[in-house]
């Protein structure tokens, strides 16, 4: 039935080869993909491996029936596969899988594919700009941009591509832009945006305005310790009247926010630090706390992909191979998380590769039915 689902999601993207020349079938070779890259598959002939050690478990689902392309082959596949229509497929999937509730956090932010470079033009490293619903810790969505600075047109298209309606977005402050505050709000969300130096008048303004509350003990607060490590933040929250001067071109915007964290690490100096946010929607101390804490998941979420799927070792990078292979990326980790054993990513991977039980479990829970984040 997974296999199905896969169909019903994907059957759009189209193939760009001479049809007269086609031995081994799209869907085969990118179900296939999914499949290894599952099962912790982390290039072209770790895929190959995978499907030939498998043969069996595909040809009984009716895949590879006139044989295994090689190594060289499958890439050509997947990298001539269009992103951007891979990405909308990618987009509707999670659509139909997921329902956003009320005040869910999506958090947005970038990655960089460090192997991804054309070795030809080391300037050339792909960056990807990634959404991520932080209460159920899957991707929703993914755009490619070719350096970090691209980000700020790269937002607005990604948030464009997704349905946020009741989200809180949450950005870092490369992204605190009025395009992209407009950009949410006219999609149906609201956004949290981190205010640095580079809005240096709203910063100035912010800070004026919470310059009484510094040594004040905040409505909500929090102290973790561990590790050698003392670690206390203190939220506080005002109306955006509270600002002096003219801040309407900020579309919607109600509230300003300010976190104070103090960090005390053994054989270290002490550390204060004041992190300054705005926001479109009327928040309390404690939401805006907690909004702050989910954004930083999606760095977990990078750390997975890095740590367990190797990304930034990936050398992959003609035509859209990094790109592709990236989205399969994700996909595998929705799903990993999906699948509803207590076992960890790091565990399940071994065990899809071992075991086609595994990852039939792993495939019908990424294809299952709509739950709520």
């Amino acid at each position: 039935m997974h296999i199905d689902h896969f169909k019903e999601h994907f059957q759009t993207i189209i193939d760009q080869r001479q049809g007269a020349k086609i031995t081994y079938c799209l869907f085969d070779v990118l179900f296939g993909s999914l499949c290894a890259v599952i099962a912790g598959a982390k290039g072209w002939f770790d895929i190959r491996e995978y499907i030939c050690g498998h043969h069996d478990w595909f040809k009984r689902n009716k895949l590879f029936l006139n044989g295994i392309p090689a190594d060289d082959t499958i890439a050509r596949i997947i990298s001539t596969i269009e992103p951007e229509q891979f990405h909308k497929c990618f987009v509707n999937w999670m659509s139909s899988m997921h329902t956003l509730t009320e005040g869910q956090v999506i958090a947005i932010d970038g990655k960089t594919l460090r192997g991804s470079y054309n070795r030809e033009d080391r300037a050339s490293t792909i960056h990807m700009i990634s959404a991520y619903a932080s209460s159920n810790k899957v991707v929703l969505g993914q755009l490619k941009t070719e350096e970090k600075s691209n980000e700020i047109t790269a937002i607005p298209e990604l948030i464009k591509m997704l349905d946020i309606k009741g989200a809180l977005v949450t950005i870092d402050a490369m992204a605190c832009q009025t395009k992209i505050a407009k950009a949410i709000v006219e999609q149906g969300g609201d956004y949290l945006l981190a205010v640095k130096s580079n809005q240096g008048k709203l910063r100035q303004a912010i800070e004026t305005a919470f310059s009484s509350q510094r040594a004040n003990v905040a409505d909500e607060f929090s102290i973790e310790q561990g590790h050698g490590r003392l670690e206390s933040r203190q939220c506080y929250v005002f109306d955006s009247s509270k600002l002096e001067g003219d801040f309407s071109r900020w579309k919607g915007l109600k509230s300003i926010v300010m976190v104070e964290n103090f960090r005390l690490e053994k054989g270290k100096s002490a550390e204060l630090e004041y992190r300054y946010y705005i926001s479109s929607k009327e928040l309390s101390a404690e939401q805006a706390a907690g909004a702050v804490r989910k954004h930083w998941g999606i760095e977990s979420m990078h750390w997975v992909l890095d740590v367990t799927m190797n990304e930034d070792a990936c050398q992959i990078y003609k035509e859209h191979g990094a790109e592709n292979l990236s989205c399969l990326r994700h996909m595998s980790q929705n799903m990993l998380r999906e699948e509803p054993t207590k076992l960890s990513i790091v565990g399940k991977l071994p065990l899809c590769t071992m075991n086609t039980s595994m990852l039939e479990a792993v495939l019908s829970a990424g294809f299952s039915q709509k739950v709520k984040n």
